[in-house]
């Protein structure tokens, strides 16, 4: 959930060849647990699209009734991505 000092960021999530747009719940460096209709599988490669961080490629590990968790490898651009979004997020 968004706290008060930060805004939910719409996406995009890129799925094979679609995309959909989609509303940023959180992010870290391990991950990101977003609010979508389009529900991937469990365990398929995903691309999170944020219009101020970048792009990252990650992994759907998890689907609940609000949306799903996508892992990022948790190296040095995981954190960059995951820092450029919050940062993104608070200031604007």
């Amino acid at each position: 959930m968004a706290t008060p000092w930060r805004r939910r960021r719409l996406c995009t999530l890129v799925v094979g060849h679609e995309s959909s747009t989609v509303a940023l719940r959180s992010v870290s460096g391990s991950g990101a647990q977003i609010d979508t209709t389009i529900v991937p599988a469990t365990g398929m490669v995903v691309e999170l699209q944020h219009p101020d961080a970048g792009a990252i490629k990650g992994r759907v590990s998890a689907i609940d009734a609000d949306g799903i968790r996508i892992d990022f490898d948790g190296g040095e651009a995981a954190v960059a991505f995951a820092l450029n979004a919050i940062i993104a997020d608070m200031t604007a």
